[in-house]
């Protein structure tokens, strides 16, 4: 993810507001479960052999 700039004369206003308690275990749910994803995915990928060279 890159760095967003603004363009001339354009400004960018970003309101945070709180996030609430079932946002923040929706999210935390959703990142656990993409660990969870990724652990599996990298035991299924073979390792790369270093190639010999003669």
């Amino acid at each position: 993810m890159g760095l967003i700039r603004e363009p001339k004369n354009v400004d960018f206003i970003v309101i945070d507001k709180p996030w609430t308690d079932q946002e923040r275990k929706e999210l935390s749910a959703y990142i656990k479960m993409r660990k969870e994803q990724q652990k599996k995915r990298i035991k299924r990928i073979a390792p790369i052999k270093e190639a010999t060279y003669c």
